[in-house]
């Protein structure tokens, strides 16, 4: 392959005109053959495009599978999901996490009908006027439903653009980000801008691997300045590794003739918008030396007064860098009037969008 330019200063290989071509033809040639069956793959709708996009963020594609056939079996379409109540929307995404996204897709949808007459608009700037799209979303859109010549960078493109042009340096950073940017921008096609953009994701997902990149059965091997450095596995340059930070919490099922109390998490909390048992930090050691704690954190939050019992289900989980001991415990209604809270039946909370938690310790009421 060709050697890099002599603009020193970029550090990385400059694709020459020639292996842009080599590149566009064996990636679309790979793609016809290796293209997953995916179900937003089925219409160049923008919406589907766009919710499938918006779902993929920090998401596997095994995962969003299922999802975005529920949801787009729900809503349809743009004007269904503006018309939807924020609950519905929530409950649909139950288990997807990073619920603000969902909050932000329900609010984009509102505006290209307010704004847009309920169509997405092609311009770049206008895309991502909408809340929730940033420029690689936009692009997405703009290239995989309207075949516009726009570029693309996510997970796995930021991955394999770093290999194909060598990058050592961070690609996150502000250089690195303009780097790829603009690599990604010169090598798309004049046509089929919308497969040539799905190849790039579909590589990086299936051959590119972060671990173990299957090089030998890449198509772009050829033009790869990492492979032909024997870099491919050093590069990109690998994150620091996540410090997490360990909590305790508390969450207290009461009941209260037959049905439990709940309480809609408010803005700034973990799951706003998602209803929830009462829940808290937990300071206290073991269940006999919590009751007092948890009796005076459930009538501030609640205006409950309760009698802790015993320590039903402890559970471990994970939200961005907190990793998390939840400890669940039964409690007596005794008195109060419930503020900010409400008493929910077993078939109302199957209906209310709980987070992976809360789902868990709902399940468990019909078995205690």
């Amino acid at each position: 392959m060709s050697t890099a330019t002599d603009r020193t200063a970029t550090r990385h290989h400059i694709f020459t005109a020639s292996e842009k071509q080599q590149l566009r033809r064996k990636l679309l040639a790979w793609y016809a053959d290796h293209a997953r069956d995916l179900p937003w793959r089925k219409s160049r709708d923008p919406y589907r495009v766009w919710v499938s996009e918006i779902m993929l963020q920090q998401t596997q594609v095994a995962t969003v599978r299922e999802y975005f056939k529920r949801f787009v079996a729900a809503l349809p379409n743009v004007h269904a999901l503006a018309k939807a109540d924020e609950r519905q929307v929530l409950r649909l995404w139950e288990g997807l996490g990073y619920y603000r996204r969902a909050r932000q897709l329900h609010a984009a949808a509102k505006k290209v009908v307010a704004e847009h007459e309920g169509e997405f608009p092609q311009d770049l700037m206008l895309l991502q006027d909408l809340p929730g799209i940033g420029r690689y979303t936009a692009g997405a859109i703009a290239s995989i439903a309207f075949d516009l010549r726009a570029p693309i960078l996510e997970a796995n493109t930021i991955r394999l653009l770093s290999r194909l042009i060598a990058y050592r340096d961070d690609p996150l950073k502000a250089a690195g980000q303009r780097a790829l940017w603009q690599t990604a921008e010169e090598i798309l096609p004049t046509k089929e801008v919308a497969r040539f953009n799905q190849a790039l994701m579909e590589l990086g997902s299936l051959v590119c691997t972060p671990v173990a990149p299957k090089c030998e059965a890449c198509p772009l091997a050829g033009v790869c300045a990492a492979y032909a450095t024997d870099l491919q596995d050093k590069i990109p340059r690998p994150k620091l590794k996540q410090q997490y930070t360990e909590l305790r919490e508390a969450a207290i099922v009461i009941r209260h003739r037959g049905r439990l109390l709940m309480r809609e998490c408010g803005a700034g909390e973990r799951w706003e918008g998602l209803w929830d048992f009462p829940r808290f930090a937990l300071e206290a050691e073991g269940p006999l030396f919590a009751r007092e704690e948890i009796a005076a954190k459930v009538l501030a939050q609640t205006g409950i007064t309760c009698t802790p019992g015993s320590l039903v289900r402890t559970l471990k989980h994970g939200v961005t860098r907190f990793r998390i001991t939840l400890d669940c415990y039964e409690a007596n209604y005794i008195s109060g009037r419930v503020q900010q809270a409400r008493w929910v039946s077993l078939a109302e909370l199957a209906d209310l969008p709980l987070s992976t938690t809360g789902r868990t310790i709902a399940k468990l009421q019909n078995k205690i």
